[in-house]
């Protein structure tokens, strides 16, 4: 599945990834694919968590070479 939209917030810590991805999401809108790329590894338990309480659908993660990808989808707007 091809990303609609990229967020990356490679040099931030937590908070600042999720927050990031919060008000990405919010503004997009339903069917929209947003990527988000990130470096800090606690990104790979706190926007999946972000992910799911939102309502939305977490379609893909992969990590590359220190890099960590999280394709979303939305699946409602908010």
């Amino acid at each position: 599945m091809q990303a609609t939209h990229q967020l990356n917030v490679l040099g931030y810590l937590c908070p600042i990834p999720v927050a990031e991805a919060k008000k990405a999401l919010r503004e997009l809108t339903t069917g929209h694919i947003l990527e988000i790329i990130a470096d800090d590894p606690e990104t790979q338990h706190d926007l999946p968590l972000l992910i799911d309480r939102t309502g939305h659908e977490l379609i893909e993660t992969r990590e590359e070479a220190g890099e960590f990808f999280f394709l979303v989808k939305v699946l409602q707007d908010d």
